[in-house]
């Protein structure tokens, strides 16, 4: 596994970083604990040290799993990434900026984006309560708010850094200007984005500026939900409650499927797994600091880290990139 720290900041989080999504449950059909748990177990025992999970995945699950998980271990090797900001329990009073409707089991649950410095005190001090833990390593706000002044959400981050609550400051979902906003009240580690080898559009802004100014990037849906896995062009089939039937009809199917059948060869060469060459695609790109990789089991943990095993090629980048053009 590989280290890397995390813009200016002092937190150093393994390349590869365990995202914790999927094992809340909502939005995925459903999970099951033994298997959650034992997927952050074998991430740890690989070498993948750093989890990043928020609130909001499985309604506080996904944070009370990984601090079941993490019970009675080094807390000092383990890097914790939560955010706050999305609301969905009634706490705002209608405050805030209405997102979407979750679902949870057949129930509508509206959702508010909201990240005043009372909901950002409250929703840290649940998440330190559900990790098990008294701080956090890097808190990052999940999404923009445009009804709460950005300089009242950073204040407050500054307040729980100072307070030992935090570490260090992330966002999550933002522009360059937001960002740069922001850098006025406090300087952020990191932004976390969408970023995959179908989703390229940071390299036009976020990339150039968090090179510039040492800003790190950590990655979401490095394989788009699973679709560069490759297994849903086979045999795997979605349940229905599951957000990724509505998800995957964005892309050119038969484009993505021809792309994936032209690099697999490199795969095989290496003796790994189409997912463990888009991981690795994905760790070798200008600018992009952590790559997270979701993990519903032990098995899907461990070729997550093994990801790092091999190396590519400038002329193997190359190939793929061209490749890229034709989707």
């Amino acid at each position: 596994m590989e280290y890397r720290k995390l813009g200016n900041s002092d937190v150093a989080l393994s390349v590869i970083t365990h995202g914790a999504f999927a094992i809340g449950g909502n939005m995925w059909g459903g999970n099951e604990k033994k298997d959650s748990i034992d997927s952050i177990h074998a991430s740890l025992d690989h070498g993948v040290t750093s989890i990043d999970t928020a609130p909001f995945y499985g309604f506080g699950l996904s944070e009370e799993m990984i601090g079941e998980a993490i019970k009675g271990k080094d807390r000092s090797k383990i890097q914790l990434l939560t955010k706050f900001g999305l609301v969905w329990d009634g706490s705002n009073n209608g405050k805030g900026e209405f997102f979407f409707d979750a679902d949870d089991n057949g129930k509508k649950i509206p959702v508010y984006k909201f990240a005043s410095k009372k909901n950002v005190m409250k929703e840290v001090e649940e998440s330190l309560k559900r990790l098990g833990t008294d701080y956090i390593d890097i808190l990052q706000l999940h999404w923009p708010d445009h009804t709460t002044p950005i300089d009242e959400t950073m204040e407050t981050v500054e307040l729980l850094i100072r307070q030992g609550k935090i570490r260090a400051a992330g966002v999550s979902n933002y522009s360059v200007d937001q960002m740069e906003e922001a850098g006025k009240t406090l300087e952020l580690a990191s932004n976390q984005v969408s970023y995959s080898m179908l989703n390229r559009a940071i390299e036009n802004d976020l990339v150039p500026y968090s090179l510039e100014n040492n800003s790190g990037i950590i990655v979401y849906s490095p394989m788009e939900r699973g679709l560069l896995t490759g297994k849903y062009f086979k045999e795997d089939k979605l349940k229905e409650n599951d957000h990724r039937n509505g998800y995957f009809s964005q892309f050119e199917l038969t484009k993505v499927k021809n792309f994936l059948d032209r690099i697999e060869p490199i795969a095989l060469e290496k003796g790994a797994s189409l997912s463990q060459l888009v991981l690795r695609w994905t760790t070798l790109q200008p600018a992009i600091t952590v790559v997270l990789a979701g993990a519903r089991n032990a098995q899907q943990a461990i070729e997550n880290a093994q990801a790092l095993s091999f190396n590519l090629f400038p002329e193997e980048l190359d190939f793929i990139n061209s490749e890229l053009k034709e989707i």
